[in-house]
């Protein structure tokens, strides 16, 4: 059974369904992760941003919606990164590694590689694609 944190801090922007929003949600994230003072492991934090991000654009995105970028910081340092979409299905890592030279179908290979953890939740409707971190590498549960 996983232990609940209590959420110290969070922030969320919502993104129009546009190429652009992408590195402006990294960049958001950039941010807060200098406000948190969290800036050790941003490399990873935000290329799985980037990954998420992208996902939700190409795969989880209706015309006309929004996703939603959400970050938060619970009690003992762990840092939680969600992606809300609107769309239907739920993403799953591939079964096949992607050549290094493909552009795409590596999102969420890279995004189980970086982060401790990982998952889907629910929402109605869509989904949310979340990962986390923990202050210190292998500190964590897994």
């Amino acid at each position: 059974m996983q232990k609940e944190t209590e959420t110290l801090c969070a922030r969320s922007v919502r993104y129009r369904r546009e190429r652009r929003s992408v590195p402006l949600a990294r960049e958001f994230a950039r941010t807060v992760l200098a406000e948190w003072d969290l800036e050790r492991r941003a490399d990873d934090i935000l290329l799985c941003v980037s990954e998420l991000a992208t996902n939700a654009l190409l795969h989880g995105v209706p015309p006309g919606r929004e996703y939603r970028l959400h970050l938060s910081l619970g009690e003992g340092g762990l840092l939680r990164v969600e992606v809300h979409d609107s769309g239907d299905g739920e993403p799953r890592v591939p079964v096949r590694d992607a050549a290094a030279e493909e552009e795409c179908g590596r999102g969420l290979l890279l995004v189980s590689a970086l982060a401790d953890k990982w998952g889907v939740g629910e929402r109605n409707p869509g989904k949310i694609v979340w990962c986390e971190w923990w202050p210190e590498y292998g500190s964590g549960p897994r």
